[in-house]
């Protein structure tokens, strides 16, 4: 119908009419290879911020959403209990050093008993011997030393039973000392904190519900499934080189996070015929944030030399894709395409289309076979 609409134009003006389009030329460019799949965004921590000692919350020492840094303060619990079983268990040490000090005296005095009654024994033997004492005499000192080395051996023990006492209580007063330091809950991990979970002023119990729950955004994940074919590849060149990952969020579809391939999973997913990745971006303007969905761009390879043109070239037809390609008189011509895969605005042209040649971006439908085009600007939204 157009081709007849032009030839009754050309009758009636004397000629075919020329029309406007927009065109641009296929160029010859380093193509990138890559996977394009959605994934979601997953914090590279998560820590839920529980209390190891039970007690009143005193204070809350953030606020809800913040970004914090290892080690800042949260909480704070209650420390009077453990205050005063730390003062307990302090006295239990200083009464234990008493009273080892005091068992040492013991055992001092029991020694030098037990020596003036072995050397008293041993003189009353003597004189047993020479006829100059009795032998109940006799058997009385030796008696008396018998004791005396006994009580010895009781001083002794007294002081190894106040020695392990006393290191008991120095064990408690280390527990209490790690119990009051738990009073004040500090940040493990550097992120961004959530809803607050237990409001000041609550009794909390050991190792109960969260308190808060922390996010490390920097760095952060992104898990992402592409087909099982690409495996042997992703595995081959990552061997070699840390691959590339972008990523583009929904909201700003034309910023791309640049970020590397840090796992692989250990199996295929026989129901989804896929293997599960993940990527790791440093985040520091955190513009991925936890459970978003994004569009993930794996880079495999770089395809050298290629031909390219703009995405808006390819028309669909009977026959399958086509261009319409200018000629040196300005004249255009229809030329079946073999096209690859589309990257951004871009489109690869395998075959029928060779680098320097213009094609056209815009009016394609005025045009058919042999049409007089005059080149014009391109629309805003098609540039």
């Amino acid at each position: 119908m157009l081709a007849g609409c032009g030839q009754q134009q050309a009758k009636s003006l004397g000629g075919p009419p020329i029309v406007p389009v927009s065109v641009s030329k296929a160029t010859q460019e380093s193509v990138p290879t890559e996977l394009r799949v959605v994934g979601t965004v997953e914090a590279s921590s998560i820590v839920q911020v529980k209390s190891q000692v039970a007690g009143e919350l005193m204070q809350v020492a953030f606020t809800e959403g913040q970004n914090v840094s290892k080690g800042d303060l949260l909480f704070r619990i209650d420390p009077r209990p453990f205050e005063d079983a730390l003062r307990q268990a302090e006295a239990a040490v200083t009464r234990d050093r008493a009273q080892v000090a005091q068992s040492e005296a013991a055992l001092a005095r029991d020694s030098a008993q037990a020596k003036f009654n072995e050397s008293d024994a041993a003189r009353y033997a003597e004189l047993q011997a020479a006829g100059l004492a009795s032998k109940s005499q006799s058997d009385q000192s030796k008696a008396s030393a018998d004791v005396a080395r006994e009580s010895t051996r009781v001083s002794q023990a007294n002081i190894e039973s106040a020695r392990a006492a006393l290191e008991a209580d120095i064990a408690a007063v280390a527990a209490a000392k790690v119990n009051l330091s738990y009073c004040e809950i500090h940040a493990p991990i550097s992120g961004r904190t959530g809803n607050l979970l237990v409001q000041a002023g609550n009794l909390v119990k050991v190792n109960d519900v969260p308190m808060v729950i922390i996010h490390q955004v920097t760095p952060i994940f992104v898990n992402f499934s592409v087909p099982e074919q690409h495996l042997a590849a992703i595995r081959r060149l990552s061997s070699n080189r840390t691959l590339a990952v972008s990523v583009f969020s929904r909201d700003n579809p034309d910023r791309a996070v640049l970020g590397h391939l840090s796992v692989i999973d250990n199996t295929v997913d026989s129901t989804t015929g896929t293997i599960h990745l993940k990527a790791t971006f440093e985040n520091q303007d955190r513009a991925l944030w936890p459970g978003q969905f994004v569009t993930v761009v794996l880079t495999l390879d770089t395809i050298q030399n290629a031909t390219v043109i703009p995405a808006e070239a390819v028309q669909a037809g009977q026959q399958g894709p086509f261009v319409y390609v200018v000629k040196a008189d300005n004249t255009v011509e229809n030329r079946a395409v073999t096209v690859g895969r589309t990257f951004g605005k871009k489109t690869l042209v395998e075959k029928g289309v060779a680098p320097g040649e213009t094609v056209v971006i815009d009016g394609q439908l005025r045009l058919f076979p042999g049409a007089q085009i005059r080149a014009v600007a391109a629309p805003k939204d098609a540039a």
